[in-house]
């Protein structure tokens, strides 16, 4: 039997450690290729390490543009989007798991009627909101539309229903109201799922290429995914080796977030939705 056990466990390592290298070598081939020179990128046989290290691509890249400027407003933009929804969902969602009130599932269930809707449909209805509200060509154009995220609202609330009612009683009875028995009691305990809905609405952030290029003017306002694009440079005639070094930057922050959070992010995926 422990032969068995051991055998399926090789075999399930082996498994996985293929995986991984099949998932990692894009990631791999992408930073390899901005270390070297556009036609070692298209010589034949392609060569997967660069025989030269052309550490001035990345150079190239900081000196073209203000890509500086770019990570600055990205991570503005993400880190004040994170922080706003996280405020918004949180609140939803503890009003919608412990509070009772009149036609409460029936505003939950309108609310959440949000979710077949896509962001498309109301895509000028918003834009025409911003421009009455004076926030197109600012970063705030990209924030406000991100904070409100029935998703997570809905993923939260499934989470605060999991919490037993004996913890919200204790603190009743300690003569705490509802404001700190949602501060001090339920919000700590839903740090898991609050990080995974965190690092989604960041990478969300991080990656939004259709609301910079509606609502952003200027090159002081940009965000990186404008930035990565504009490496293309005109008709896509970049040099390819340069724009690798561009996502390679870009790859840095969501990177370290996940390897920061996967444990949180683990646990907040399996105990999301799980009743008690």
């Amino acid at each position: 039997m422990n032969k068995k056990i051991k055998v399926s466990q090789v075999v399930l390592n082996l498994i996985l450690i293929v995986g991984c290298t099949v998932a990692i070598l894009p990631f791999m081939w992408i930073v390899s290729t901005s270390l070297r020179t556009p036609a070692e990128s298209f010589k034949m046989p392609p060569s997967f390490l660069p025989t030269s290290f052309k550490i001035s691509n990345y150079a190239v890249v900081f000196t073209t543009f203000p890509f500086l400027r770019f990570i600055f407003n990205s991570i503005l933009v993400a880190v004040a989007t994170v922080a706003l929804s996280l405020a918004v969902s949180a609140t939803a969602a503890f009003s919608f798991a412990r509070l009772h009130f009149r036609g409460k599932n029936t505003i939950f269930m309108i609310f959440m009627a949000g979710l077949m809707v896509p962001a498309s449909a109301t895509m000028i209805s918003v834009f025409i909101i911003q421009s009455k509200l004076g926030t197109v060509g600012t970063l705030w154009a990209l924030i406000l539309p991100a904070m409100i995220s029935p998703v997570h609202i809905f993923l939260m609330r499934q989470f605060m229903m999991t919490i037993p009612k004996s913890y919200e009683e204790s603190a009743e009875i300690d003569g705490c109201n509802r404001f700190r028995i949602f501060l001090h009691v339920i919000l700590p305990m839903c740090k898991p799922v609050m990080i995974l809905a965190g690092l989604q609405v960041f990478i969300g952030s991080w990656n939004n290429f259709i609301g910079p290029l509606i609502y952003l003017r200027s090159w002081d306002s940009m965000t990186l995914p404008i930035g990565l694009y504009a490496l293309r440079g005109y008709m896509g005639t970049g040099n390819v080796s340069e724009i690798l070094a561009g996502i390679t930057v870009s790859l840095v922050a969501p990177v370290l977030l996940f390897v920061f959070g996967q444990k949180h992010l683990v646990e907040g995926i399996a105990l999301t939705g799980v009743k008690s």
